[in-house]
C-alpha cells in the first residue's frame, strides 16, 4: 500500500533525504562512520576543490581568449610573416569540440571521469603555453588539440558531478560549481582591464610574462584535478559504462530519443546566447563610437556578465535543496523573462550595424545616445539568465540520466558547441536586429522544450512514488540494489 507521506508529497518523495555520496578515506572527504551522522555537507568536501580546479584553468583560458586578437595583432606587427587569426582559431576550436564530443564517452569509458578531465586540462595548458613561441601552423594545431580537450574536460566534468551527487544535491552542487567557474570571468576581465588598459600593442617581453603566468595558473588547476577523490557511491548511483564502441553507439541512440531531441532545442539556445554574450555583444560595445570609451566598456561588460553568472549560480547553489522541490522549470522561466527583457533593452540601446564594425549610428532613444549603465545592466542580465538555463540543464541531465551521464553530457556539449560555431559563422554577415530575432525565437522554443521534458520527468516521479516498493511503474520487479 502507498504510504500517507507519498500521497501528500509525491514530488518530495522522489529524492532521498541524505545524499549518501561518500568518498571516505580520502583526505578531502572525512565522513562519519555512522550513517545517521553522515550529512551532505560532510560528504561534499570535494566540491570546493572541484570548483577551484575549473576556476584556475578557465581564469587562465578566459584571460588568454580576451587578449587573443590583440596579441595576434601585436605579433603580426613584429613579424609580418605570421598570418594567424584569432577568429579562425576559435572557429576551429568549436568545430573540433562539436565533432569530438561523440568520441568523448568512449574516452570516458577507458580513463574514467577524473583522468578524462586531467587529459582535457592538459590541452588547455598546451594552448596557452603555445603563445610563448607562436607560429601560424602551431596556432591552428593547438586549436585542434584544444577542441578535443574541451570535449574531454566537459564530458568528464558532467559525469563526475553526476556521480558525486544525487537527486537532492545535484541542483545545489551544479549551482555552486557554476558560481565558482564563473568567477574566472571576473578575475580574467579585471586582469585585462588593469594590465592592458590603453595599450594597443603588447610587446614580446610583456607577452612572455603574461603567458608564463597564465600557463602556471592552468598547471595549478590541473594539479588540483589530480587531488580530487575517486567517486565511491553509497546510495546505489553509478554510471553504467561499456566498451568504447558501446559508449559511442549509446551516445547516438540517446541523441535520437524524444526527450533528448526536445532538450537539444534548449542546448542549441544556450550555445547561441553563449556566443552572443562572449563575442558578439562585446564587439557591439567596442564598435559603438557614441560611447565615451568603448574599449574600456568591453572589460567592464565582461565583469558585469561574470557578476550575473556568479550571483545566479551561488543563489541556486545555496537554495538548491529548496528550489528542487518546486521543479527546475520556474528557474528556467525566470531566465527566459530576464533574457527577453535584456534583448529588448539591447535593441533600444545599440545601433543595428554595431556587430559589423565601427559605427556612429543612433540608438532608439530620443536623443540617439546609447546609455552606458543600460549596456552594463544588459551584460549582467545576460550572465544571470545564462546561469538560469545552464544550472538547470546540468541538474536535469545529472538527475534524469544519472546512469548514462557521459553520453548525455556529450550530446549536450555537441549541440551547444555546434550552435556556438554557427553563431560565430553568421556573426560577420548579419546586423544586431537579426541576432536578437534569432535569439528570441530560440529562447521561446528552447524554454518550452525544457519545460515539456521537466514536466514529463515530474509525472514519472509521481508514478514511481505511487508504485509499491520493489516494483517500477510498469509493474516489473525493480532489480536495482537497495
Amino acid at each position: 500500500m502507498m504510504s500517507q507521506s507519498s500521497e501528500e508529497e509525491p514530488f518530495i518523495q522522489r529524492v532521498p533525504e541524505n545524499s549518501g555520496v561518500c568518498c571516505e578515506n580520502h583526505p578531502l572527504c572525512e565522513c562519519q562512520s555512522s550513517r545517521e551522522d553522515r550529512s551532505s555537507l560532510q560528504c561534499c568536501r570535494w566540491l570546493p576543490f572541484f570548483g577551484l580546479a575549473f576556476f584556475l584553468i578557465f581564469t587562465a583560458f578566459s584571460t588568454c581568449s580576451l587578449i587573443l586578437q590583440v596579441v595576434i595583432d601585436s605579433i603580426q606587427k613584429e613579424d609580418p610573416s605570421f598570418t594567424g587569426s584569432g577568429y579562425v582559431s576559435l572557429a576551429v576550436v568549436y568545430a573540433v569540440f562539436a565533432t569530438t564530443n561523440w568520441i568523448a564517452p568512449s574516452c570516458l569509458a577507458i580513463l574514467g571521469p577524473k583522468l578524462t578531465m586531467v587529459a582535457g586540462a592538459l590541452t588547455y595548458t598546451l594552448f596557452i603555453a603555445s603563445f610563448l613561441w607562436l607560429h601560424t601552423w602551431l596556432l591552428y594545431l593547438v586549436s585542434v588539440v584544444m577542441g578535443l580537450g574541451a570535449a574531454l574536460i566537459w564530458t568528464g566534468q558532467g559525469n563526475y558531478l553526476t556521480l558525486m551527487s544525487d537527486d537532492m544535491t545535484i541542483t545545489r552542487n551544479s549551482g555552486i560549481f557554476w558560481a565558482m567557474l564563473q568567477c574566472s570571468k571576473v578575475f580574467g576581465n579585471i586582469f585585462v582591464f588593469v594590465k592592458f588598459r590603453g595599450q594597443e600593442v603588447i610587446n614580446a617581453d610583456t607577452r612572455f610574462v603574461v603567458f608564463i603566468s597564465l600557463t602556471a595558473v592552468s598547471v595549478a588547476g590541473t594539479l588540483v584535478l589530480l587531488l580530487l577523490p575517486k567517486q565511491r557511491s553509497q546510495s546505489g548511483r553509478s554510471d553504467v559504462t561499456g566498451s568504447p564502441a558501446e559508449e559511442l553507439m549509446k551516445s547516438f541512440k540517446l541523441f535520437v530519443t524524444i526527450d533528448m531531441l526536445r532538450l537539444s532545442v534548449t542546448f542549441f539556445y544556450t550555445g547561441l546566447e553563449l556566443s552572443f554574450f562572449s563575442g558578439v555583444y562585446s564587439a557591439c560595445l567596442s564598435f559603438t563610437q557614441r560611447f565615451p570609451d568603448p574599449k574600456m566598456l568591453v572589460g567592464l561588460s565582461g565583469i558585469s556578465i561574470g557578476v550575473g553568472e556568479i550571483l545566479a549560480g551561488a543563489t541556486f547553489g545555496i537554495f538548491g535543496s529548496k528550489t528542487i522541490k518546486f521543479g527546475r522549470d520556474p528557474i528556467v522561466l525566470l531566465g527566459f523573462l530576464i533574457h527577453m527583457a535584456c534583448f529588448y533593452l539591447i535593441f533600444l540601446n545599440l545601433p543595428k550595424d554595431s556587430p559589423l564594425g565601427d559605427t556612429y549610428g543612433p540608438s532608439k532613444f530620443s536623443d540617439g545616445q546609447p546609455i552606458v549603465w543600460i549596456a552594463l545592466l544588459c551584460s549582467f542580465l545576460l550572465g544571470f539568465g545564462d546561469a538560469c538555463f545552464n544550472t538547470q540543464v546540468y541538474s536535469l541531465l545529472g538527475s534524469e540520466y544519472s546512469d548514462n551521464s557521459g553520453p548525455a553530457f556529450a550530446v549536450f556539449k555537441f549541440v551547444q558547441s555546434f550552435s556556438a560555431a554557427c553563431c560565430f559563422f553568421y556573426s560577420t554577415y548579419i546586423s544586431l536586429h537579426w541576432h536578437l530575432g534569432i535569439l528570441v525565437v530560440f529562447c521561446v522554443v528552447g524554454t518550452l522544450a525544457f519545460c515539456v521534458v521537466e514536466w514529463s520527468a515530474y509525472r514519472k516521479a509521481v508514478v514511481k512514488s505511487a508504485a509499491p516498493e520493489g516494483h517500477d511503474d510498469e509493474g516489473d520487479v525493480d532489480q536495482r540494489p537497495s
